[in-house]
This record gives C-alpha cells, sequence and structure tokens, in this order.
C-alpha cells in the first residue's frame, strides 16, 4: 500500500478499498467453499467452477458501474484481500442505498469492516448526497448485527421467517442509519 499518496479517500488506517481485479477470482473461489460465509451473506449455492468463477472476475473487472451500485475489495496494509463490500439499491433520487459486506474468517474482528464501511459511508453521505443507508441481516448473524449497532444504526424493524436455511426459519432484521447520526457519531474521527 506505500505506492499509494496518503490522501487517496479509499484509504484507511487499516484497510484499501479498489476495484475487483481478474487474479482476484482466487479469492473468490476460496470464499464459495465457505458453506458459513455464504449462508450469513445470503444463501449457499450451487458448486461453481474454477472457469465460472474466473470469468465472474474477468467481467467484473470491467464492468462499468450501475448506477451508483458497486463492488470493492477490501486490502490490508499487506495487500491481501481480506474481504469485499457491495452497494446496491441505491437510488439517488430519494437518497438510499444499501450494501452487503463480506470477510474473511481469519481476518475478523480486527476492525477492517468498520473501517471499510466508514469509508463507503464517507463517500456515500459526503460525495454522492445519499442520505441514508439501510440494510438487511439474518437474525442468526450476530457478528453483524454486533457491528452494525457499534456503527449507531437503529433496529427499524423485522420481517419474520424471511430466511430459510438450516432446516428452519429466521427472521431478517432491519437496520438504518441516516446522514445527520452519521456526522454525529463519526465525522469527528479520522480515517
Amino acid at each position: 500500500m506505500n505506492s499509494l499518496p496518503p490522501t487517496s479517500f479509499w484509504q484507511g488506517k487499516k484497510i484499501r478499498l479498489r476495484a475487483i481485479e481478474p487474479s482476484d477470482w482466487e479469492t473468490y473461489f476460496a470464499w464459495n467453499q465457505d458453506d458459513e460465509q455464504s449462508r450469513a451473506l445470503y444463501f449457499i449455492p450451487f458448486p461453481q467452477s474454477r472457469a465460472s468463477v474466473k470469468q465472474f472476475a474477468e467481467k467484473a473487472a470491467v464492468r462499468e458501474p450501475e448506477g451508483d451500485n458497486f463492488r470493492f475489495v477490501i486490502e490490508n496494509s499487506e495487500q491481501e484481500v481480506v474481504g469485499d463490500i457491495t452497494t446496491h439499491d441505491c437510488d439517488p433520487r430519494i437518497g438510499t442505498f444499501s450494501w452487503g459486506i463480506n470477510i474473511k474468517q481469519e481476518y475478523r474482528r480486527r476492525g477492517y469492516a468498520s473501517e471499510a464501511l466508514l469509508l463507503v459511508m464517507r463517500y456515500y453521505f459526503q460525495e454522492l448526497r445519499y442520505q441514508k443507508v439501510t440494510v438487511s441481516i439474518h437474525s442468526f448473524n450476530e457478528a453483524s448485527v454486533k457491528l452494525h449497532e457499534r456503527l449507531g444504526f437503529q433496529q427499524e424493524g423485522c420481517i419474520r421467517r424471511a430466511v430459510f436455511t438450516r432446516g428452519q426459519y429466521f427472521d431478517e432484521l432491519i437496520y438504518g442509519l441516516t446522514k445527520e447520526e452519521f456526522v454525529a457519531k463519526h465525522v469527528s474521527m479520522t480515517l
């Protein structure tokens, strides 16, 4: 990371956000082998071939963003890919967006997710004029619930029995944070 100027918007103290590269396919292929990681994000998918994941990474690396929806790769100071965050449901007219975040198991609880989310919020709130982020979290994903609550998110709702996995139904928890709440809690801190 020393090659980046210290003034890069996408550079934090512990991580850097960047676009996906074709060479990232191996990381994504390895993630696809971790069923619990997949389950926490959405569901356990059918197996994917190496060729399929290579093709995904090649296409994602050259794909133009769809509006403000974007996939960020999270890299630590050793330039290791530690996770990714994908913004979606970006509505610039209303000023709302959402995301999904994934941190590799061996890199969790090191502050990478918090810093990545703060960088993304800073960009969407202070550069793109968004006014609120809303996320859906499976009720069994306690680590994600705790992360978002530490960042100041408020639980706004619960959709009962919206997720089916492990042979049972779970709730989908809805959390939100406004721009004003972000500013009050985080803007004085330096990223």
